[in-house]
């Protein structure tokens, strides 16, 4: 499993600045359902995990006593602090790390975040034990993933593009299977949302850097995708193109009794 932590690290090495820019992570009301859920006074200390761009960070640094914001690649930490601090927030501090091994001790932290990038980690469960492990008692957990739907063909069809996209990509769960791997940590699953994101398929692709061989696959293996496929994703298709596609993630808080 240490390749795909490689691959993530190369993906997300050679695409930085493009996530830090990437409407999908940068704009979104699901980062607005994030900052409305958590229960704040303006004193915690809070722990963005994978923190990618920095969106998360960068939205609950004002709001918050510290962030320390963690990723696993060197270049995203540099994009993330750059677009941190020219938001003018001195209250952040940035570490590499990997999600599922954190370099923190126990109940560190008041509030754990998480958002658009679980679906890379190979051991999820072990991410989540170690959101358990840095929380103290009564500490959030506020995720937020792309999920798949319930039924096992949309959930082949989501995860196989995906990977076509992104080869550090490992496995987008279902809303059961987070649901079941969060309360069996311990954690109480308190609120969750359902968001539909339309996934535009040019700048999809381009955040990716993907070359033409692998859009044209990708493009193929979509139209020729079922007819319930089709209306499930809400697949837009135009002279043999395919414009858009809808996902859809969740929001969700757990606490740590």
């Amino acid at each position: 499993m240490m390749d795909i932590k490689n691959d993530v690290q190369q993906q997300f090495g050679k695409n930085a600045t493009s996530y830090v820019s990437s409407p999908i992570h940068k704009d979104g009301k699901d980062l607005l359902k994030m900052v409305e859920m958590a229960e704040l006074t303006g004193q915690e200390v809070l722990l963005d995990i994978a923190t990618g761009g920095g969106h998360t960070a960068n939205a609950f640094a004002p709001l918050v006593s510290r962030v320390t914001a963690v990723d696993l690649t060197t270049e995203m930490l540099v994009a993330a602090e750059n677009f941190i601090k020219e938001n003018g927030h001195q209250n952040v501090e940035f570490i590499q790390g990997d999600a599922e091994q954190l370099p923190f001790t126990n109940e560190s932290f008041d509030i754990v975040t998480c958002r658009i990038a679980p679906h890379h980690f190979p051991h999820v469960d072990s991410f989540i034990k170690e959101v358990h492990r840095v929380l103290k008692p009564k500490g959030q957990f506020i995720l937020d993933d792309n999920v798949v739907p319930e039924k096992n063909d949309y959930d082949q069809f989501y995860n196989t593009i995906e990977k076509i996209r992104d080869y550090s990509h490992f496995r987008a769960w279902k809303k059961s299977e987070w649901i079941q791997k969060i309360e069996e940590s311990g954690l109480e699953i308190f609120e969750w949302h359902r968001f539909e994101k339309t996934f535009r398929f040019e700048p999809w692709c381009a955040n990716m850097k993907l070359p033409e061989s692998e859009k044209n696959q990708l493009t193929q293996l979509i139209l020729k995708s079922s007819k319930e496929i089709q209306e499930k994703f809400r697949i837009q298709i135009e002279n043999d193109k395919v414009i858009s596609f809808v996902g859809e993630a969740i929001v969700l808080k757990a606490i740590k009794r």
